[in-house]
């Protein structure tokens, strides 16, 4: 038996991943085992596309133990999945995997890191407490005739494409497969977490820096733009033929509103959670980047 844990909080880079086998993987099972079903009116979990930390997915790699599904999301001690919506026997287990002598430590992702994503997590809780957001209403005008369509169902197949391609994608409207990392496919992939770093990067993805752009559709190619949690993670976003804007946190579903559950008339107006450095405009020509 293997147990996958992997902790949902990144958009472009790859989430990390906690691997537990034999004894260890029992004992965490043992602590995942669902205690009591959640009450009516008690916190569920808000749609997955948001950005920053949207709980943990735990993934049974062998035969799964009765009464847990083979892949399942935890948060804040609350458990879903298949046919489950329940409080965890132990409340605590983010705290095994997150705290600060828990085994994310393992990973070595930088001494900051632990911290960053603790605030994450209470974040997180806040977004919990004021869900349900209000419907979005999508505007029908079409300003941007060179933009892609929006076309959420092609990307959130609950697979291949959903799972393995991410904000850079989707932005530039290039399936690779890849969670493609810009600078990847030109050999000049960032070195840093800053918009200095990953501006040049997608430039050299053939990407054109357009800082002045102001929000306005291009005469030629579409219109998308890069933010950056700093030294955490990179995002994209996309101008769409309405002229709002879509995105895809990762490996979740492409969305068309914000972290407020509201749409997108500019994305640095947007509450984009703990991606809080605007970096620039760029277009893609159509057929002129390629991305890995």
């Amino acid at each position: 038996m293997t147990l996958k844990i992997t902790i949902d909080v990144f958009s472009g880079r790859p989430n990390p991943v906690i691997e537990l086998g034999g004894s260890e993987a029992r004992k965490a099972l043992e602590r995942l085992r669902p205690r009591r079903r959640l009450k009516k009116g008690e916190r569920g979990l808000p749609p997955e596309p948001t950005l920053g930390y949207r709980g943990l997915v735990i993934e049974q790699m062998g035969k799964p133990v009765r009464g847990l599904p083979r892949v399942f999301r935890l948060a804040h001690g609350d458990l879903f999945g298949p046919r489950i919506a329940h409080r965890a026997a132990d409340e605590n287990f983010e705290d095994f995997i997150c705290g600060g002598t828990g085994l994310l430590r393992q990973l070595k992702l930088g001494r900051e890191f632990p911290s960053l994503l603790r605030k994450e997590i209470e974040r997180f809780e806040e977004v919990r407490l004021k869900w349900p957001w209000r419907p979005c209403r999508w505007p029908r005008k079409r300003p941007c005739r060179c933009a892609p369509l929006y076309e959420p169902a092609w990307w959130n197949d609950g697979g291949q494409k959903q799972f393995s391609n991410n904000c850079y994608n989707y932005a530039s409207n290039y399936r690779s497969d890849t969670f493609a990392q810009p600078g990847a496919a030109s050999g000049a992939m960032y070195t840093s977490l800053t918009c200095a770093s990953v501006r040049p990067a997608a430039v050299a993805d053939s990407l054109l820096n357009s800082p002045k752009a102001n929000n306005k559709c291009p005469a030629e190619g579409h219109l998308v733009a890069l933010v950056i949690a700093p030294g955490w993670d990179f995002h994209w976003y996309r101008k769409g033929r309405n002229g709002y804007w879509t995105h895809k946190p990762g490996g979740t579903p492409v969305t068309n509103v914000d972290n407020s559950g509201v749409s997108i008339p500019d994305p640095r107006t947007a509450d984009r959670g703990p991606y809080t450095d605007f970096c620039t405009f760029m277009v893609v020509m159509h057929g002129h980047i390629k991305i890995q």
